[in-house]
């Protein structure tokens, strides 16, 4: 009888690390960029888009955000992390790109507050940049990896999203604010968790 129950607890630890490593954490993570204008709290999904969230936790814990910018705005987005701070590079490394288009069903739609990666052509060419939606842009869906939602600060993202702008096609921004720093939050608490 004892064998038995063993049996069953060394399986049931076996099945338990084999799903772990598998794939994918569920519990959501906070990230916190801090901008001179204030600090933006954005609550990750890795049910969502999995590859994406740890990818852009990658991004974070290896600090490879702090000091980068938001460098453009167009109706109803703000975009930054690329590494010239010009819209050019990431951080070497690309992720799968999670959306329908792609043949990964991601239902997060582009609508305020949601963030989502930035990618050139190639589906599968995602890096480091991202964008915070400042209202809804439908077209979108589908076609980015949406993978978390802003908590806290989105009227900063508002802020930056008003700011003036320049270059060809008028979406640069002419100052460009600085993540001074991005760290994941432990123990935290979104306000609506609070009330």
């Amino acid at each position: 009888m004892k064998k038995a129950i063993l049996l069953v607890l060394v399986m049931l630890f076996c099945v338990g690390t084999v799903t772990g490593c598998s794939g994918g954490e569920t519990e959501h993570s906070f990230v916190m960029l801090s901008l001179e204008q204030g600090d933006i709290v954005i609550e990750l999904y890795p049910e969502t888009a999995p590859q994406t969230v740890k990818h852009f936790l990658d991004c974070v814990k290896s600090g490879y955000y702090d000091g980068k910018v938001f460098h453009r705005t167009i109706p109803g987005l703000i975009q930054g992390g690329s590494k010239d701070g010009f819209g050019v590079g990431g951080n070497g490394k690309t992720v799968f790109g999670e959306f329908s288009a792609n043949g990964f069903e991601n239902n997060l739609k582009h609508e305020r507050g949601v963030v989502s990666m930035a990618r050139g052509e190639d589906f599968n060419s995602a890096s480091a940049q991202f964008f915070i939606m400042t209202g809804v842009q439908s077209y979108l869906d589908g076609q980015y990896a949406t993978f978390g939602r802003v908590v806290e600060g989105i009227e900063i993202a508002d802020e930056i999203a008003q700011m003036p702008t320049r270059g060809w096609s008028n979406d640069e921004l002419v100052q460009k604010p600085v993540i001074k720093k991005a760290v994941v939050l432990k123990n935290y608490t979104p306000p609506a968790a609070k009330k």
